[in-house]
């Protein structure tokens, strides 16, 4: 992009001004040596065509819309649609997160994202005995099709875009959605959403599974399947790597561990049977994004380049839909602090900023009060308008890519390709990232990195406001979200009830040929959703696959 001549000119106006500089440091030191990024990377004084003398412009950067897709997946990016505003809400009985789900969409939220509780999440029924203290906790109790209904009653599924957060129970909890669907006349090919469904980082970073690898990953490609003829505007899988980096994980570990968990899966479907244009397009992603602001940018760059050359290169893939990394933000919830909590606002606000810059399709910006509590309906209004006001009012929409051309962002979106690069072939090297989790590679590197991130906070290295400097008393906060601890007594009572009133031989009938579907290598979903539309209960659908499939023992990481 530089011609040599200058090139050799900014070198050596470059070398004349890092003395000059470096006489006056001597004079008067610089605040800390060295300066480091999130991730720790070392941060020079400043960038220079120098730093990315080596770049290609149209292999390596390209136009928004065109491979490789690092300025953008869309050509007109937000000039033509605002990404989709998507708070995680959910907690409590359906009723409840129906009345918080209307309450954000009148308040101008673009796209509904469905927080579910643990026992759902892990495939019990709330009247199950291990589900008890869980019930409605952290997220929406759902045990059947009847809770299902009510949380959408209402709310016209063609005409919204629905994220579920679920995993290891996705299957069954999209055929509730589609249940809901049918009984509202809406068809199949209307619908659109996605559903996380990602199963192994689940056995890296969080615990919520099951099933071992192989029936989950078995529930996950008939997934893929059924929804490229059925759905085929859902987004069929979610690749997160916000759980990894909520665990410690660094930049270019959450680009590479969520790349080849891509990886694992496109392998899969792929050893089932399917085309890669056939399900590729509708894969998504899930990223966190930190307080490091340049760096979040250039990591989101740096992802969708990667995969873009992932896909082509390794996989063949001939549509671009199938190269294109389209990915959800969440901005990070280890970053909130219990002490003095309306800062978190700032943060939330720094991070947003970020992913927006970075190109995210949709965003789910933290509550203030998220370190405390599930987020009151004032805090989650907040954390709304936070985006409204950088989508209507910053003017960062305006153009695309505003950020790229930066010496700085352009060297570490680089970086992080190459080291992101270098961390994918440790995990193909051995084997994949089944097998690296399986060993406890990636577990391992989360939670040094973790080590490492926290130990620079307890030693002042990283400065964390008002939790190692600029402290003040404490101050209880009042007014937080309580959930009732009843709410699990309730469910198992609307459950009783639901089994009475149900057509139980029908119930039995669709879970025995469930059963006969999972012991053979028929396609999970479709016996699923007639078990769903009899009303068989979460918790009895999963019961039957936990009989064929077994339950995984998780390990603890080397």
């Amino acid at each position: 992009m530089f011609k040599e001549e200058a090139l050799k000119a900014i070198a050596e106006a470059k070398e004349k001004w890092d003395e000059s500089v470096g006489e006056k440091v001597k004079k008067r030191p610089e605040r800390h040596d060295p300066f480091l990024t999130g991730s720790g990377y070392e941060v020079e004084r400043i960038y220079t065509p120098l730093d990315v003398q080596d770049m290609d412009y149209l292999e390596d950067r390209g136009f928004p819309g065109q491979y490789p897709f690092t300025r953008g997946v869309q050509p007109t990016m937000y000039r033509g649609r605002l990404w989709t505003m998507r708070q995680y809400a959910g907690f409590g009985t359906a009723t409840e997160s129906n009345r918080r789900y209307k309450y954000l969409l009148e308040n101008g939220q673009t796209g509904l994202s469905v927080a579910f509780d643990l026992p759902t999440q892990i495939g019990l029924d709330s009247d199950d005995p291990l589900s008890e203290g869980e019930v409605g906790k952290v997220g929406v109790a759902i045990d059947s099709l009847e809770d299902m209904e009510i949380l959408f009653d209402g709310i016209d599924l063609s005409k919204v875009s629905t994220s579920m957060t679920i995993n290891a129970s996705a299957a069954v909890l999209l055929c509730m959605y589609m249940a809901v669907a049918e009984k509202q006349g809406v068809d199949f090919k209307d619908l659109k959403g996605t559903i996380q469904n990602d199963i192994l980082k689940e056995y890296a970073a969080r615990g919520t599974y099951i099933f071992p690898p192989g029936p989950s990953m078995r529930l996950v490609t008939n997934t893929f399947e059924f929804c490229s003829k059925y759905v085929p505007n859902w987004n069929t899988i979610s690749i997160s790597g916000y759980h990894m980096r909520e665990a410690g994980c660094t930049a270019a570990q959450e680009i590479a561990f969520t790349l080849a968990d891509g990886i694992a899966y496109v392998e899969a479907a792929i050893e089932a049977g399917l085309n890669v244009d056939d399900f590729a397009p509708r894969l998504a992603f899930f990223f966190a994004c930190h307080n490091d602001f340049l760096e979040e940018i250039a990591k989101f760059r740096a992802a969708r380049r990667l995969w873009a050359e992932i896909m082509k290169n390794r996989f063949g893939a001939k549509k671009e839909r199938s190269m294109m990394l389209r990915f959800h933000t969440q901005t990070a919830g280890c970053t909130l602090t219990a002490q003095q909590p309306l800062n978190n606002i700032i943060r939330v606000t720094i991070q947003a900023l970020a992913a927006a810059l970075g190109g995210t399709q949709s965003l789910h910006t933290n509550s203030y009060d998220e370190a405390l509590a599930l987020p009151t309906e004032e805090a989650v209004r907040i954390a709304l308008r936070t985006q409204q006001i950088i989508g209507y009012e910053s003017g960062v929409d305006n153009t695309i890519d505003p950020i790229g051309g930066s010496y700085y962002v352009e060297y570490l979106t680089n970086k992080l390709v190459n080291d992101a690069k270098e961390y994918i072939k440790k995990i193909d090297d051995l084997g994949g990232a089944p097998k690296a989790i399986e060993n406890g590679f990636i577990q391992w590197e989360i939670q040094d990195a973790s080590y490492r991130y926290q130990r620079s906070i307890e030693e002042g290295r990283r400065i964390q406001v008002g939790v190692n400097k600029f402290r003040m008393e404490h101050v209880p906060v009042k007014g937080l979200l309580k959930v009732d601890p009843a709410i699990g007594q309730a469910q198992s009572e609307r459950l009783k009830k639901l089994r009475e009133k149900r057509d139980n031989e029908k119930v039995q009938n669709t879970l025995a040929e469930l059963r006969r579907v999972a012991e053979g290598e028929g396609n999970l979903v479709p016996p699923i959703f007639e078990a769903v539309k009899a009303y068989a209960t979460l918790g009895e659908i999963c019961g039957v696959l936990r009989e064929v499939f077994g339950e995984y023992q998780g390990s603890v990481g080397l």
